[in-house]
């Protein structure tokens, strides 16, 4: 799964240096360059979901976090 998102967003930017080009000729072509940034964006966002749930859940795990109300406040 993680080598196939970083397949697809070495392909994004290949795609993105070739429209890169032709971005300001052309509102078609800016548009689809708009929406490769974002397709690229998302998939980062996914493999950084991945690679970093497992170092988040560790700490939790070991740093319980105790819930403070405020009624504690008062005793």
């Amino acid at each position: 799964m993680k080598r196939e998102l970083i397949k697809s967003i070495k392909e994004k930017e290949i795609q993105l240096a070739k429209l890169k080009e032709h971005v300001d000729r052309s509102s078609i072509c800016a548009e689809l360059y708009n929406k490769i940034v974002l397709e690229k964006a998302i998939l980062k966002k996914e493999l950084s979901d991945i690679s970093g749930s497992r170092f988040i859940e560790n700490i939790r795990r070991l740093m319980p976090h105790k819930k403070i109300y405020i009624c504690d406040y008062f005793k």
